[in-house]
């Protein structure tokens, strides 16, 4: 009796029932946006084809992409026929991208080498540069130098002013919160807790986006690799650290705080190894370089070999690997189990499309050998259809930095078009 008491309380205050939802959320971005965003992925696409996609009407898209013109943000281009149409009436015109509209740098800091490229509005790559530093525990204001030195760099590659930039995205390793611009915890930062993108920012006079590293590979394979036909897959990094970048609904998901998906901080031994974030048991510190290095050193008795780089220590290591060595190889294949217990609660968590092992780790390929591979599917839940594919892209140093570039554009595209742009975007 009580119980029907409250509900009619309830329906009497008509407080409501449901999903709270923001104006403006994902999937309602305003339609001037979601219609650029389309031309922008198809490359060109014609007027009806977006009013079709979009299901509105070939008014609306009129309106829209005129007001896009004007802006000097798309422009009509002229397509090749089909075959046997070639050369009747005039010929077809799709709308593109106005690529030189607005210019944008991608930039990585780690704690061996940087990379920066510098893209157009349609993501196309204008110039890159590196800069190699060791950059393991910097100040915030060595940080700032390192970007504003990169930055110059890379700009005077494109042969353009500084001022010629939209916006600059920047990736570091580490705990980063990326909507309120701070990082609480980075190998390549003695401070914890700072406001990266603020320090940035006023060092380089722009504005300054950042994130966690592994969301950078998610947000390159998103934007111009295997993850763009994909709604859900997820990237798993292993370099110097081990991260993971997670796209969902073909947007990336970075958790309620900004922290999720730090899959190289699950913990997969209570009480184990010591990892550089200070605690212990991590994924991460059973698979990364600093792990196998620290294997290696006792396993084989390198401890004559302090001192010598960590990218030294893991090349001899695969080298007796490769050889024939048996406590080398057992260092991989340890480390090859441990990389399979990850993968293998990645697909039992997310259920992912596609996995992406991605990184410089990708050349041990002791690491993600077809005995590692057939453990993942020991460790998932049986289901009656096959396992999603894990496949290893090697893009090179600039893939870091093309994600960042992807996050300025992101970035760029809603500040002009987004819920609270201008009605004016010229």
């Amino acid at each position: 009796m009580r119980a029907e008491a409250a509900a009619m309380r309830i329906d009497e205050e008509r407080q409501g029932v449901g999903p709270l939802l923001r104006p403006l959320a994902e999937g309602q971005r305003p339609l001037r946006q979601q219609v650029f965003e389309r031309v922008r992925a198809a490359g060109s696409l014609a007027r009806v084809k977006i009013a079709k996609d979009l299901g509105i009407s070939p008014a609306s898209v009129t309106a829209i992409t005129s007001e896009l013109i004007e802006a000097g943000l798309i422009e009509e281009v002229t397509v090749p026929r089909d075959g046997d149409a070639a050369g009747r009436g005039r010929p077809p015109v799709a709308l593109g991208v106005r690529a030189g509209a607005r210019l944008v740098a991608g930039m990585k800091i780690s704690d061996r080498e940087h990379t920066a490229v510098v893209v157009d509005l349609a993501g196309r790559l204008v110039a890159s540069a590196s800069l190699v530093e060791k950059m393991g525990g910097r100040s915030l204001a060595d940080l700032a130098q390192a970007a504003d030195t990169l930055l110059e760099r890379v700009v005077k590659a494109a042969g353009i002013a500084r001022g010629d930039l939209a916006a600059v995205g920047l990736g570091v390793p580490g705990f980063v919160e990326a909507a309120e611009g701070r990082v609480h915890w980075s190998p390549v930062l003695r401070e914890r807790d700072v406001p990266l993108a603020a320090a940035v920012e006023a060092r380089l006079g722009l504005p300054v986006h950042i994130d966690n590293d592994a969301n950078l590979v998610a947000l390159a394979e998103l934007w111009f690799g295997a993850g763009r036909a994909l709604s859900d897959f997820a990237v798993v990094t292993i370099e110097h650290g081990v991260g993971m970048g997670l796209v969902i609904n073909h947007r990336l998901y970075r958790g309620a705080r900004g922290l999720g998906t730090e899959l190289g901080h699950t913990k997969v031994h209570l009480d184990g190894a010591l990892c550089r974030c200070g605690q212990r048991g991590c994924l991460e510190a059973y698979i990364a370089d600093y792990a196998l290095a620290r294997e290696a050193t006792t396993a084989l008795d390198w401890s004559m070999r302090d001192g010598q780089p960590t990218s030294v220590l893991l090349e001899s290591l695969f080298d007796h690997a490769k050889a024939g060595n048996v406590a080398a190889r057992s260092i991989f294949r340890r480390a090859g189990r441990y990389l399979a217990v990850g993968l293998a609660n990645v697909i039992n968590l997310f259920d992912p499309d596609l996995i992406i092992l991605s990184g410089e780790r990708m050349r041990y390929d002791y690491l993600y050998a077809a005995d590692t591979l057939s453990e993942v599917a020991s460790l998932v839940l049986p289901a009656s259809r096959p396992l999603p594919p894990i496949e290893v892209h090697a893009w090179g140093d600039l893939l870091w930095a093309h994600g960042a570039a992807a996050l300025a554009l992101s970035a760029t595209t809603e500040a002009m078009l987004g819920a609270g742009a201008a009605r004016e975007v010229a």
